[in-house]
């Protein structure tokens, strides 16, 4: 996979190109990653990216030419037609099923915005979608498209030692996450479950799913509206919620609307 990014901070990417998951598909030639710095295709001596807003306000905005340039650099890199993404706070709320999806994909461009943003012509003309990962604002689109990158990358084949990983994890299957333990078996006063301890694996299986569920349960029961469940996650979420308690949610959501 092809992946394509600009930036004003291109340097930013080292975080992520030279080690951990990312860095070795990297180096394993799996996937392949071109830095567009805005700067690069100005044509001024002090290579100005932006200027101030019409209308007035705060900040600054980038300009749209320096922009055009660089993903239009991009596009000339690019193995084949590429979705243009922008990192912004105001896009779509980026997810597993989306990462899983762009796996599949040949190439992708990501803008990473700056300042007060980018002017909205560029938006208008030449982005395909926006993409948010949180309802916050960063100093830059930079973070964001990382997280989106290494996030796409583990579902590429090869990428992972173990592609068992990719099939366990969280939010795959719209629960979260199971706790896990590894040695050693005693940690001060704690011990690791004796449910772990059986060599039982039909049991652990079991006993991994229900702390997985009740745990979804507690966190975010919205995962777990409208779904269609299979036999033993009913009666696995049955026993949770009787264990939890029936009034558990509702005091959760009654807490959040008080504060």
């Amino acid at each position: 996979m092809w992946l394509g990014v600009i930036t004003l901070l291109p340097d930013m990417f080292d975080a992520v190109s030279n080690d951990g998951v990312f860095g070795r598909a990297l180096s394993s030639g799996r996937l392949t990653l071109e830095l567009f710095n805005p700067r690069d295709f100005t044509e001024d001596r002090h290579r100005t990216v932006d200027d101030r807003p019409y209308g007035g306000g705060a900040g600054m905005v980038m300009m749209v030419e320096p922009l055009r340039r660089a993903l239009e650099a991009a596009q000339e890199a690019a193995p084949e037609r590429a979705k243009v993404v922008l990192m912004s706070p105001q896009g779509q709320r980026f997810t597993q099923a989306m990462a899983l999806a762009e796996s599949e994909s040949k190439a992708l461009i990501l803008v990473c915005g700056r300042y007060e943003g980018l002017d909205e012509r560029f938006v208008a003309r030449y982005v395909d979608t926006e993409w948010s990962v949180g309802d916050y604002v960063l100093s830059g689109g930079e973070l964001p498209a990382m997280t989106v990158m290494d996030a796409i990358s583990r579902h590429i084949p090869g990428t992972l030692g173990n592609h068992q990983s990719v099939i366990d994890e969280s939010y795959l299957d719209g629960t979260l996450d199971y706790p896990h333990y590894t040695r050693p078996e005693f940690a001060g006063t704690e011990s690791v479950p004796s449910e772990l301890m059986t060599g039982d694996h039909n049991r652990t299986r079991r006993f991994r799913r229900s702390l997985a569920l009740q745990r979804t349960l507690e966190r975010r029961p919205d995962l777990l509206t409208g779904r269609l469940f299979e036999p033993l996650d009913r009666q696995l979420l049955t026993a949770c919620a009787e264990r939890l308690g029936a009034h558990t949610v509702e005091k959760e959501r009654e807490k959040k609307q008080d504060h």
